[in-house]
């Protein structure tokens, strides 16, 4: 029988392999967007700056924020602005190139469905590993 540290360590570590599957098949989407022969145009792959700089303002907020405070506090709702301007800013900037012609309207769906994988994959890392205990990415 698993004793309850180890058992929280096997739900991690399937927790961790979940969200690592939902990361590929969220990228998948974005080059299946990208590479088909129908589409075959690069320019969503700008998207991979929006994955990346999308959990960075929060990161940082919960670097500089102490968690004691039970008030509202301006940095976390900063960072959440931003955060939530990036994401939506990932999902415009596929609208932006159909509606210019620059992609096609399938290539733009396919974009929008990596977008949310990829978008779920990075909400579903903060809430499994964003707990203040011993084994957190605040350790990262």
């Amino acid at each position: 029988m698993l004793t309850p540290p180890s058992l929280l360590v096997s739900v991690r570590l399937a927790a961790l392999i979940s969200l690592s599957f939902g990361g590929a098949i969220g990228l998948m989407f974005l080059m299946l967007g990208c590479a088909l022969p129908v589409y075959d145009k690069y320019w969503p792959l700008f998207l991979l700056f929006f994955y990346i700089l999308s959990p960075i303002p929060y990161c940082i907020s919960r670097r500089v924020v102490d968690d004691t405070d039970s008030a509202s506090n301006a940095c976390k709702e900063l960072a959440i602005f931003l955060t939530t301007g990036i994401v939506i800013s990932a999902f415009g900037l596929p609208i932006v190139f159909a509606r210019a012609e620059v992609i096609a309207w399938g290539a733009c769906a396919l974009v929008l469905t990596g977008n949310v994988v990829i978008f779920g994959t990075i909400l579903g890392f903060f809430l499994v590993f964003g707990s203040n205990d011993d084994f957190s990415w605040q350790q990262w």
